[in-house]
């Protein structure tokens, strides 16, 4: 594989996981066989971001669309979701791995919520990579909810209009302190955002692998490293 330029590793990658679906069809599956092997590629994904400094690694796990999907499909993530925290949260802290659930997810059952909340206080102070997992997310979700909180500071008088701006909407969102999306990686050769991280990717460079979901491997996420350095970042400026 193609060297890395260790200077120029994106500080904040997301990934819109697709193709687990199709990826299940194609071996005569059910879809759910398709999630439960794209935990696998979760995993190596975590492990690669890690090994070559990315700080933040945001991954779109369930959109506040995909309730509509059907019953039995959701109620297998939403078990597999569960699974993974029993399993995984482990190996992340010991590998200095800080967890955080973003979305609404007063939305998931009781127990659910309770092992988010577990899996995030455990975790809370590792600081070789934040992985954020968008669960029951989505990008005008969540610069509504930012409007609101700054719409009830307003309405308390703890901030007048004139103080909001970009940076003080920024802090409300839930990335909040986190920095801007460098890098965002999708799967299976679809190309669009799908109502992702909406404000956080306003400048970020896009990578579309034709690679389904479960296949996503070490070596693809290099190509995508390799790709970004190969970029000439300008942020709206000139040459």
């Amino acid at each position: 594989m193609t060297e890395l330029d260790r200077n120029n590793i994106p500080q904040h990658v997301a990934i819109i996981m697709d193709g687990n679906g199709r990826w299940a069809k194609q071996q005569g599956k059910m879809r759910v066989f398709g999630h439960k092997n794209g935990v696998a590629a979760v995993r190596e994904a975590v492990s690669y971001a890690r090994k070559i400094g990315v700080k933040y690694l945001t991954l779109y796990a369930f959109s506040s669309e995909n309730w509509n999907r059907p019953e039995q499909e959701v109620s297998a993530l939403m078990n597999l979701f569960m699974q993974a925290l029993d399993f995984e949260v482990k190996k992340l802290h010991k590998n200095d791995i800080r967890l955080k659930i973003l979305g609404d997810i007063s939305r998931f059952s009781a127990g659910l919520q309770e092992k988010i909340k577990k899996a995030e206080k455990l975790t809370e102070n590792n600081t070789a990579l934040t992985l954020n997992i968008a669960a029951n997310y989505g990008g005008r979700w969540d610069i509504v909810q930012a409007a609101q909180q700054l719409a009830e500071r307003v309405k308390t008088q703890q901030i007048t209009v004139a103080d909001i701006n970009e940076a003080l909407l920024q802090q409300h969102l839930v990335t909040k302190d986190e920095p801007e999306v460098d890098l965002l990686i999708r799967t299976s050769g679809e190309q669009r955002i799908s109502n992702f991280l909406l404000w956080q990717t306003a400048y970020a460079e896009l990578y579309f692998s034709d690679v389904l979901w479960p296949d996503f491997n070490e070596a693809e996420f290099h190509q995508a490293i390799l790709s970004y350095q190969q970029r000439h970042r300008r942020f709206g400026g000139t040459e």
